[in-house]
């Protein structure tokens, strides 16, 4: 069975990516997915003033916060899943979480910057899809405009 690691972060961008991993298993690919959240680690100050397990919980609270919406539609989908949340830089996090679960290849979502921005602001997408050992399938978000487009021709189609 394929193992998929989906990079969730509780954005919609990154449902689009758990959606697009869901309709390849709708599709007949047999897989568990595992939903890969990223909390970067504390500043020095914080571990100064906090303590580094108050810190490390808050983390990991914070991260099964931000999976929620994620394993809410993978449930729905009733698609075999685990969750993980790990601490560090997101895209040298997610690409070693790939590789530690046995991963066969990584979704996530994009931004769809253009390369101006996505050079001025980084990009994790584009730093994963560099550093991965393994296939990484972007899913670039669609606008609303361009879903309703869709809708539209899929029912003219049927009409």
């Amino acid at each position: 069975m394929v193992r998929i690691l989906v990079a969730v972060d509780g954005s919609e961008l990154a449902l689009d990516a758990v959606r697009h991993a869901l309709t390849l298993v709708g599709e007949g690919l047999k897989a568990v997915l595992v939903l890969g959240h990223v909390q970067e680690e504390a500043s020095f100050l914080e571990l100064a003033t906090q303590g580094a397990d108050a810190i490390a919980e808050a983390a990991v609270e914070a991260g099964k916060h931000l999976t929620r919406p994620a394993e809410r539609l993978v449930r729905e989908a009733s698609v075999p899943f685990e969750t993980e949340i790990v601490l560090g830089s997101p895209a040298s996090a997610l690409c070693d979480l790939a590789e530690s679960q046995g991963c066969d290849f990584i979704v996530m979502g994009a931004r769809g910057l253009g390369a101006m921005r996505a050079a001025v602001m980084g990009s994790v997408s584009l730093a994963v899809v560099q550093h991965s050992t393994l296939p990484v399938l972007v899913v670039k978000h669609r606008e609303a405009s361009e879903a309703d487009e869709m809708d539209e021709d899929a029912q003219d189609t049927q009409a």
